[in-house]
This record gives structure tokens, C-alpha cells and sequence, in this order.
């Protein structure tokens, strides 16, 4: 069988464990947050207003693209760098498995420290 998920991704790309390390830091959170708007920005465009170089930038935009959170879209000389939705929905979907299963927790054991308080 590929190393290659049923999307053609590597193993471990997009999974919730690199979309959290990847999320992780305040820039690239930020960085997320601007190409959210739905536009494809580039480099120079996303460095405007930061303190960090256009190389710091790319640096924490590989990170991204690493986790499968943004993607390069070439055109001519410049990248364009897009929102990618699916890791980060499935980063949601985790999120709301493990809520459910502390839930789940949470009540299992009230219920038995209500039921031993009814003991007494």
C-alpha cells in the first residue's frame, strides 16, 4: 500500500496534531486569519504592517503549507498563498470528538458521585 492517505496526502499532513503545532504560533495563527478573507495573498502583501521579513514570513508560511492549512498558487513569478478549509475542519471535527467524550466522561462521573452521595 502508498504512504500516501485516500486524499494524496503524506501520512501526518493535515491530521489535528500538525494543524495544532502549525496553529500554534501567534504569527501564523495571524497569518491565517488574513488569507481567511478568501483572498490569495502574496508574500509582500502579507509582510505589509508586520515587523518580520518577507523570509520570516515564507518560513512560517511553509509551516502552514506543511500542515496543509494554506496553499502556493503560482503565477508568474509571485506565489499566491490561499486558505486551505479541510484540515482545519477536520482539526473541528477532533475537537468536538474529544468535547463529546469528556462529556461523556464528566457525566459517568457525576452520576456515580451522585449515586454514592445517596449511599450515605
Amino acid at each position: 500500500m502508498s504512504p500516501r492517505s485516500r486524499r494524496g496526502r503524506p501520512p501526518g499532513r493535515g491530521l489535528p496534531a500538525s494543524v495544532f503545532a502549525a496553529l500554534g504560533d501567534d504569527t501564523r495563527l495571524r497569518l491565517v486569519g488574513r488569507l481567511c478573507g478568501g483572498d490569495r495573498l502574496s508574500i509582500s502583501e502579507l509582510s505589509e504592517g508586520s515587523r518580520l521579513t518577507r523570509q520570516a514570513i515564507t518560513k512560517h508560511l511553509r509551516v502552514l503549507e506543511g500542515a496543509s492549512l494554506v496553499q502556493g498558487v503560482r503565477r508568474g513569478r509571485e506565489t499566491r498563498f490561499e486558505f486551505a478549509p479541510g484540515p482545519f475542519n477536520e482539526a473541528i471535527r477532533y475537537l468536538e470528538l474529544v468535547s463529546g467524550q469528556w462529556e461523556r466522561a464528566l457525566g459517568r462521573l457525576k452520576a456515580f458521585v451522585e449515586a454514592d452521595a445517596k449511599k450515605d
